[in-house]
């Protein structure tokens, strides 16, 4: 069960204290009992107000959080449910044109049950208004960070939560475009919750209530570092091997199950590392870590294969943060390192040609430069989709290739045991791809000091 913070409570939950300034309330004239008269709407504001000590559904202002200045948006819950009104979109209006006036990113803690009734399809319309300040807010390239409190449903979670660039929520928290009360009566009660919105990849963590003020003030923090001027180098090789005599031996290496990964690679070249998870289409894969981290003091994005067959969920999160990076200025690096894309029918069905598509889109569209590195197998098209062209480099144990060796004697119609001689035929070796210029150059072991 989660703790239902007011929303100034909850801004003291996350801000430095005595940092929040208040923006002024935008005026608006109101007829009696609303702009649909519904008899009681006003009793029921005033009971809201001597309740919670508030005159709306939201607390708009700045604050800093861990030292970082930023236009926070938090929701009273207490009143009316947390509900969007007129008065309620003025606010947000408000906030999201302070938030692109003065540069500041815009942090959202959200708790609403939806519209508000009482004031019918103008109430409703007010998710119009907040999506078109989310769209003018993003092309400002300001970054918007939701976090989720209990409950979240209705249009707020439709807007200002699975519309943010990243997004985070409490344990426990309910989740959901249906509300607790219009749902059917036989539904999966996980589907509505913050853990079951992040298996399903709506949610990029889930994350104590103890550990939230720093984890919004690290995304700041890693979102507000300045940029490389140029593009990233690529990370050292973790293995201290020779480069491979044969095709076969570069396949071999790169199939060593003690080979290091993606993750012992970003370990070693991130001073912080924030995850993103999910392709916000209902899918996630632990064979892709995505995220931002801090290098030597800059921002830097990461999409990196772990060595599985990459599914399509997994190329969809890479696409969204390479698109997420674009849109911040923040360069990319991506690790590659998959035997191939997932082919069987789930792969299929969940769109794998579209989702390796949009990844390969994602690289070819963007303005800020990318650095890849091959850390292991690079399995055809489903590895290129993430290498990027004319700064992939390689380490002394990884491979790439059209085909899989193996595959590419079945198709030639020669026995298994020609695996090896056809390797050498495809001309796979790290210095192979450097010699046809696949590659920039072969990254060298890192040196101790």
């Amino acid at each position: 069960m989660t703790i239902r913070l007011s929303a100034r409570a909850a801004i003291d939950s996350v801000t430095d204290p005595g940092s929040f300034t208040e923006l002024p309330t935008p005026p608006r004239e109101s007829p009696a009992d609303g702009p649909l008269a519904w008899a009681g709407y006003d009793d029921s504001r005033a009971r809201a107000e001597a309740r919670t000590g508030e005159r709306e559904s939201v607390v708009t202002g700045t604050a800093r959080i861990g030292g970082a200045e930023a236009a926070v948006i938090s929701f009273e819950f207490g009143f009316l449910g947390g509900s969007l009104g007129r008065r309620t979109g003025d606010r947000l209006e408000a906030a999201y044109t302070h938030a692109r006036d003065f540069r500041l990113p815009l942090v959202s803690l959200i708790a609403t049950g939806g519209s508000r009734m009482q004031e019918g399809m103008l109430a409703l319309t007010q998710l119009q208004r907040v999506a078109r300040q989310c769209v003018l807010t993003r092309a400002a390239g300001l970054p918007q960070i939701a976090v989720l409190r209990d409950p979240t449903t209705g249009g707020g979670w439709a807007t200002l939560g699975a519309g943010a660039d990243v997004v985070l929520a409490l344990p426990g928290a309910q989740v959901g475009f249906a509300g607790s009360r219009v749902r059917p009566p036989d539904a999966d009660p996980a589907a509505y919750c913050a853990e079951g919105q992040y298996a399903a990849g709506h949610v990029d963590a889930v994350v104590a209530p103890a550990e939230l003020a720093q984890t919004v003030s690290d995304w700041l923090r890693v979102l507000a570092a300045p940029r490389a001027d140029g593009p990233v180098e690529p990370p050292a090789a973790l293995a201290d091997v020779a480069e491979p005599a044969t095709g076969w031996d570069a396949v071999l290496l790169a199939r060593r199950p003690d080979r290091p990964r993606a993750e012992a690679y970003l370990d070693a070249y991130f001073d912080l590392r924030l995850p993103l998870s999910g392709d916000r289409a209902g899918g996630t894969d632990p064979g892709m870590l995505c995220g931002f981290g801090l290098r030597e003091g800059r921002a830097v994005a990461y999409a990196a294969q772990c060595g599985t067959a990459t599914r399509p969920a997994g190329y969809r999160t890479a696409a969204r943060v390479i698109r997420l990076a674009d849109r911040l200025g923040v360069p990319v690096l991506t690790l590659v390192d998959t035997p191939g894309a997932a082919n069987d029918a789930a792969a299929e069905h969940a769109g794998a040609g579209a989702a390796i598509a949009d990844a390969f889109t994602a690289l070819a569209a963007a303005t800020v430069p990318v650095t890849t590195l091959l850390i292991g197998e690079g399995g055809s098209g489903g590895a290129l989709a993430l290498a990027a062209p004319g700064n992939t480099w390689v380490t002394p144990d990884s491979y790439f290739s059209v085909i899989a060796p193996e595959l590419a004697a079945a198709i030639l119609k020669r026995p298994p045991a020609d695996a090896p001689a056809t390797a050498d035929q495809l001309r796979i070796r790290p210095q192979d791809l450097v010699a046809l210029g696949v590659a920039r150059g072969i990254v060298p072991p890192r040196r101790s000091a």
